[in-house]
Order: structure tokens, then sequence, then C-alpha cells
């Protein structure tokens, strides 16, 4: 519809692409789709300061440990480099993969700092949202020479999360 056709023109469209990975999810204890689109909204505002303040060129770890703390400065629960399990054929393996950040238990945030992403870097936060059934995650480039080319918004399924009114303004 009208709302689709508008979340998929200008800035946002460059700025941020969402991709769809197959299956559901349950929003965290306590999380609604507003929930989720402030927690998301604040990633993306305080990666773009961090993007624009520190530039491209640094390591991934330092991008992480910063963006963490600036995040729980601003009152949200991160856990760094969360354990991301599998689940197979009857099988635990806790440690199977870590994500970056998890924040607020409801977003994912994979970072990277390479020159330009890969398609393996899509299928890599795809899976992690697949794994832990969470319903957002945001891959997000600190190689890139400009933050909106760097960053792209994934969603584990349709659930209730439509189109984002998130805007980046680069």
């Amino acid at each position: 519809g009208t709302k689709r056709k508008r979340a998929r023109s200008g800035a946002f469209k460059q700025a941020v692409r969402g991709f769809v990975a197959g299956g559901g999810f349950r929003h965290p204890a306590g999380m609604n789709h507003q929930n989720v689109e402030e927690i998301a909204s604040k990633v993306v505002d305080t990666a773009f300061r961090l993007h624009r303040d520190l530039g491209p060129g640094l390591l991934e770890s330092v991008y992480e440990v910063v963006l963490a703390k600036m995040l729980e400065e601003q009152g949200l629960k991160v856990v760094r480099q969360a354990a991301v399990p599998i689940r197979y054929a009857g099988l635990v393996i806790e440690e199977g993969f870590r994500a970056d950040l998890v924040v607020e238990g409801a977003v994912i945030v994979e970072l990277k700092s390479v020159e330009e992403l890969a398609p393996v870097h899509h299928k890599q936060l795809l899976t992690y949202l697949r794994l832990t059934n969470r319903p957002l995650g945001f891959l997000i480039n600190f190689g890139a020479e400009k933050f909106s080319k760097g960053v792209r918004r994934l969603i584990n399924g349709q659930g209730d999360l439509g189109p984002s009114p998130l805007r980046i303004n680069c």
C-alpha cells in the first residue's frame, strides 16, 4: 500500500534496506513493536554520531566498545559478544556464534569495519536473528565512507514489524 511505497522511497531506501528472513518471532517479554522501533532509532542515531565523530577506519572492536558505552549511557541494556547458541537435532551448542551487541534483549547489532559489506555479512546476521528468534537486527559497517552506505536493517520474518518510520538524515 501507500505506507509500503513511502518506506521504499528516497533516503530510507538507500540508508536502511530491509531484508526479510523466513520464520516468525515473538517479542521478548515486555516488548512490542513501538518498543523495538524506539530501540532501533536510538541504535541508528547513536551509531551515526559515532561514525560522524570517529570516522571510518578503526578496528571493529573499538566501535563495539564505544557504541555499547554510548547506548548504556542512554539507559539501554547492552550485552557485548552475546552467545548465539545452535540447537539442532536435540543438540544444544551454547557457544556456536557471538553477536557483537544485543540491545534490550530485542535488537541484534552486528558491526563491521570493512571497505564494503559482502553477502556473507547479511547471512551472518540473518542466521543470528533466526537462531535467537529476535525480531530485528542492524548490520553496521563503520568502514563505509558514508554512514548511510554502511547500515542495513534486517527483519526476522514479517511478524508485526512492518515498514519502519526510522529515517536517517546524513
